[in-house]
């Protein structure tokens, strides 16, 4: 039986939805309307015990994979893979994506992204973003401008933002939290919501309607997906949704990050469950990697990874992931999606010319091997984006008829970590220490867009950095010097990188706290033997004490 045919439940009654928020967030009456409740709990009615049995199946194919230290290609969808069938073909205004540019939903941010020149805005309730109450319904607030043209914003110094063309902005595509995540704030029979069904179904519930009527629609990233299955549920929360919101099936779209690498060997899957809906896959590399790492990080030396920064997508396994992603969307009409250009332009032109050149070869790289466009993370990136895929693309929207019928990828090949170059240093372990500890205490502060080191940064960084620590240490890897990684040496960084950020951060007691709480977070998900799979669930939970203290 497939598991969206099990017995869906049903009541005579609508759910009565609960609002525990910690304080009040402007318009956040309208946006919590009853009406919109009333939808949340149908969809948590629906479709919160299916989620639940699939963070399950996670739970059972990890421990699958420790045992065997496999993964590969599903023999019961060798049907799915071999057949003759392609998506639905893109709305209109959705044809066009050589460069989208991502950010969270925060005024400020939102507007200069709208006003960046891109293609498309990630708006992003997902790793750019951080549950706490202000931003969770505060960005749909942003949202629901944004959808109008009527998002403006003037600062405490008296600066203010609009949008320059209200005509021309990017086709807006919010990215919902993953499915592992809940919100606390808002519970059903004294169980909290899926924070997913709360995400897409807010937008959803007051944005549909005024899209359609703009000649757009409701679109969206799916992000942290590990199966077909888990694509299944999210093609049903569309199916209702539709249904039950009076609009055409077909009208939600989504575009699904593989960036995990269960979700790898299931691309065809995917874009087939979703098929009606589907636009695209994008390949996300720090997740992805984080992933990799964490699904086998109990797998022995040849899955330990060099500096992460030392792993690029030319790699033997990450280029096996890039080519099989393009060919799998071209092959069923989808969109392939590069992934991310984080650098932010400096006031250096050194550092500025050197960052340039790098981001060109990467997307020189993209579109090169068939991708239909690019991330960046900074309006001051959109310009070289868009040239060097428009030098290919020319007036044509994508790159759809680009087939890489040449690429095959095996499992191996998707599985040779062995073969990344690079080396273990002293400096990448420092460096995971010092920007996984500076992210942390700036998520716990409400910030998940957070400059590092010219860099924009997110959960995904935070995740990476520190499953690389847990994964040299518990694999007793060497440095490139011949030294092993210790409990003692990760201790000894630890302390040296977080009194030199205790130093930086001066008198401000608010943001000492936050600091050596993201110190106690990130050495515990690093270290302890009990990994976590997500380091953001220990700590939404020390946000949830701060506001409800």
């Amino acid at each position: 039986m497939r598991m969206s045919e099990s017995s869906t439940p049903t009541r005579q009654s609508a759910p009565s939805v609960v609002v525990d928020a910690p304080h009040e967030v402007e318009r956040s009456a309208y946006i919590l309307s009853p009406e919109a409740l009333a939808f949340l709990g149908e969809l948590q009615v629906r479709f919160g015990p299916r989620r639940d049995e699939l963070l399950q199946a996670r739970r059972s194919r990890r421990a699958e994979v420790s045992r065997t230290g496999r993964l590969d290609f599903l023999e019961e969808t060798r049907a799915v893979r071999e057949g003759d069938w392609t998506v639905a073909p893109a709305p209109a205004d959705f044809a066009d994506r050589r460069v989208e540019i991502t950010g969270p939903t925060e005024r400020k941010m939102a507007i200069n992204a709208l006003n960046s020149g891109a293609k498309v805005w990630l708006a992003d309730l997902e790793d750019a973003n951080t549950p706490h109450w202000d931003n969770v319904i505060g960005g749909q607030v942003s949202l629901y401008d944004a959808v109008r043209r009527t998002i403006e914003l003037t600062a405490p110094n008296g600066k203010h933002y609009e949008l320059k063309d209200p005509g021309g902005i990017p086709v807006i595509v919010p990215r919902p939290r993953g499915w592992h995540f809940d919100e606390e704030h808002l519970t059903l029979d004294g169980r909290p919501l899926v924070g997913a069904l709360v995400d897409f179904g807010l937008y959803v519930f007051h944005n549909a309607a005024e899209l359609i009527a703009r000649g757009s629609g409701p679109y969206f990233y799916l992000p942290k997906m590990e199966s077909h299955l888990e694509a299944r549920l999210w093609n049903d929360v569309f199916t209702f949704a539709q249904e039950s919101l009076g609009i055409p099936h077909g009208t939600v779209r989504a575009t699904v990050l593989i960036e995990t690498i269960p979700a790898a060997f299931e691309m065809d899957e995917i874009l087939y469950e979703l098929r009606d809906h589907a636009a695209g896959l994008n390949a996300g590399r720090w997740d992805y990697l984080f992933s990799i790492i964490k699904y086998f990080r109990d797998s022995g030396p040849s899955f330990t990874l060099p500096d992460r920064n030392a792993v690029t997508m030319n790699a033997p396994m990450m280029k096996a992931y890039s080519d099989l992603l393009v060919q799998t969307c071209h092959k069923r009409g989808a969109f392939a999606i590069g992934g991310m250009a984080a650098f932010i332009p400096s006031k250096d032109p050194a550092v500025n010319e050197a960052a340039f050149a790098k981001v060109r070869a990467d997307k020189e790289r993209e579109v090169g091997a068939g991708f239909d466009g690019s991330w960046v993370a900074h309006p001051g990136m959109v310009d070289l984006c868009k040239e060097i895929f428009t030098g290919v693309l020319g007036d044509s929207p994508n790159q759809l008829a680009k087939q890489r019928d040449e690429v095959s990828v095996s499992g191996d090949d998707l599985l040779d970590a062995a073969s990344t170059p690079g080396d273990r240093t002293l400096d990448g372990l420092r460096g995971n220490v010092s920007v996984g500890i500076q992210y942390l205490q700036a998520w716990l502060l409400g910030n998940g867009a957070v400059a590092i080191h010219n860099l924009m940064e997110d959960a995904a960084t935070a995740e990476i950095s520190r499953s690389q620590i847990w994964q040299w240490l518990n694999s007793g890897a060497t440095l490139a010097t011949g030294e092993t990684v210790t409990r003692e040496l990760v201790d000894e960084v630890v302390e040296s990188e977080y009194a030199a950020l205790v130093e930086a951060v001066g008198d401000d007691e608010t943001v000492r706290g936050a600091l050596e709480t993201a110190r106690r977070l990130f050495v515990e998900c690093a270290l302890d033997p009990d990994f976590p799979d997500f380091l953001t669930l220990p700590a939404y939970a020390e946000v949830l004490k701060a506001e409800r203290a």
